[in-house]
């Protein structure tokens, strides 16, 4: 019993002598879990989607994209705030690479914006243009983030390199041979070209996948529409709307055809009353001058 006191006795004092964490050390390990911010977890809403971040992993390659959808009157103001956004930020860690703009109907709005990004930047960036759409009362419809292993990719590169550089020592070896025939030489020669165009063809897919690792696309997509809430497009209430919009329209076209077809009938029944009103008092007096 004298054992088990003591330790619960030296577990208390070192609990209680355990300094608190600082300021600096809380933030520190949000940072490490990739928590967001308290006051970015507070404005989070339905128009900014899920806030999950992609853990950053050597040797890959992640691709992000980003709908939107507000006001068309509003798009190319959050598209030139996004562009403003990116050129702040250098040439070195953020190019605009692509960009349009286009009237989709007589009030629709659709646009594009394509960047190449910092990786280190890239979901801050894209967590940034979020909030720009948020604050122009538009939402994030779609967002998706997809990784390539490029790393894998330009080891295995490297290897198949090593592998055809190590057949094309032996083939040029092979062909210093005083007494090889001209069907195995040619052979040779044919098959250092083959190795040739090989080695060049993985070095384009190396370089390809360093490219991708060194820059981030990022693509946001914008389009016009309503935004709020309980009106959107899939809105139960808004389709009921709609539909009871197009029966009162349909009525309206109904009763104008109907109207546009009776209309003769009641102009030639009205111009015969007329003629029988007209004639009724001369029919009279020609049947009295007979009875006379």
């Amino acid at each position: 019993m004298r054992k088990i006191s003591s330790m619960m006795l030296v577990l208390a004092l070192a609990g209680c002598s355990k300094p608190a964490p600082d300021s600096n050390s809380v933030e520190q390990v949000q940072e490490m879990l990739n928590e967001p911010p308290a006051d970015f977890a507070a404005g989070a809403s339905r128009s900014a989607g899920p806030n999950i971040g992609v853990t950053a992993a050597p040797g890959v390659a992640f691709n992000y994209r980003y709908d939107f959808r507000m006001e068309a009157a509003k798009i190319a103001l959050v598209q030139e705030e996004h562009a403003q956004a990116c050129e702040a930020l250098g040439i070195a860690r953020c190019r605009i690479t692509g960009m349009s703009y286009r009237l989709v109907n007589d009030r629709d709005i659709a646009g594009m914006l394509a960047f190449k990004l910092d990786p280190a930047i890239a979901r801050d960036f894209g967590k940034k243009g979020v909030a720009a759409v948020g604050r122009a009362e538009g939402m994030l419809v779609r967002s998706e983030i997809s990784g390539v292993d490029a790393g894998s990719a330009i080891s295995a590169a490297g290897r198949a390199q090593g592998r055809l550089r190590d057949e094309r020592t032996r083939l040029e070896a092979r062909l210093k041979q005083p007494k090889l025939t001209e069907a195995e030489r040619a052979e040779a020669n044919s098959r250092l070209e083959e190795i040739a165009r090989q080695i060049e063809s993985t070095n384009v897919a190396r370089e390809e996948n360093q490219e991708s690792l060194a820059n981030t696309p990022m693509v946001f997509n914008y389009g016009s529409g309503e935004v709020v809430p309980g009106f959107d497009a899939r809105s139960p209430i808004r389709d009921a709307l709609r539909t009871a919009g197009q029966t009162l329209v349909g009525a309206v076209a109904v009763l104008i055809v109907v109207f546009g077809a009776l209309i003769p009938f009641a102009v030639l029944a009205a111009l015969l009353l007329i003629a029988f009103r007209l004639f009724r008092p001369v029919a009279a007096r020609l049947s009295r001058k007979k009875e006379d």
